[in-house]
C-alpha cells in the first residue's frame, strides 16, 4: 500500500510537471488542471492558466465523480462542450489516469476559452461576407483566361503548369496563339509568371 501511495505520489508530480509544459505553450487560452482524483474534495493538485476561478485543494467535477464510480468510464473525453463559472463557452479534454490495479486516481484537464476563437470566426465572417447577385473581375487584361488555359492544358497532360516540359510549352503556345490568347496585353509576362520561366523561354516556346 505504502508503494502504491508513493507511485501515486510521483504519478501526480509528473502529470504537475506535463500540466504546466501544455499551459505555457497553449497560453493564455488554455486552463491546464490536474486532479488526484484519491481525495474528491480537495482533487484538485495543479491549475495552469487559471481561467475557472478555481484554486488548488478544489473539489473535482461531475466527470471526476463518474471516473471515481466506474473503473471502466472512458479514459480520454475530447472537445466535449463545457462553460465556465461565469458563462464564457469552453472546449475540454479530460484524460483519466489509472494506476497499476485500474483504478482512477488522477485526470488531466484542459479547457480552452472559446470566446476569443467565436469573435474572430464572427469578424472573419463579416469581413468576407460578399453580397450576391452581382460579379465583377479587376482583370482588366483578361490574365485569368490565360491561367485557365494553361491550367486546363496542363490537366490534360497530368501534370501542372510548372512542371511540364519544353515539348509540351511549345505546344501550349501554340494553341495559346491559336486561340487568340497571346493577342492579350501583357499575355507573354503572364504565361511566363504561370510556367515559372522567364519571359525570354517563353518568346522562345512561342517560335
Amino acid at each position: 500500500m505504502k508503494n502504491s501511495t508513493a507511485e501515486t505520489r510521483n504519478l501526480l508530480e509528473q502529470l504537475k510537471r506535463v500540466a504546466q509544459g501544455l499551459g505555457e505553450t497553449l497560453a493564455p487560452f488554455c486552463e491546464v488542471v490536474v486532479h488526484d482524483l484519491q481525495d474528491p474534495r480537495h482533487s484538485i493538485h495543479a491549475i495552469h492558466n487559471n481561467l475557472s476561478g478555481r484554486e488548488v485543494g478544489d473539489p473535482t467535477t461531475e466527470l471526476g465523480l463518474a471516473r471515481i464510480a466506474d473503473p471502466d468510464y472512458p479514459e480520454i473525453i475530447a472537445n466535449y462542450a463545457n462553460r465556465f463559472p461565469d458563462g464564457r463557452q469552453a472546449k475540454s479534454t479530460s484524460i483519466g489516469i489509472k494506476d497499476a490495479e485500474g483504478r482512477y486516481v488522477a485526470a488531466l484537464c484542459l479547457n480552452l476559452d472559446l470566446t476569443l476563437f467565436q469573435s474572430l470566426q464572427s469578424a472573419m465572417a463579416q469581413f468576407t461576407r460578399v453580397e450576391a447577385g452581382v460579379s465583377e473581375t479587376l482583370d482588366t487584361g483578361n490574365a485569368e483566361t490565360i491561367r485557365a488555359r494553361i491550367d486546363q492544358f496542363a490537366a490534360r497532360m497530368a501534370s501542372t503548369p510548372r512542371s511540364l516540359k519544353a515539348e509540351e510549352r511549345r505546344a501550349l503556345l501554340k494553341e495559346l496563339k491559336a486561340s487568340g490568347c497571346l493577342e492579350i496585353r501583357k499575355s507573354m509576362e503572364v504565361v511566363a509568371q504561370h510556367l515559372g520561366v522567364s519571359r525570354a523561354a517563353v518568346y522562345s516556346y512561342a517560335k
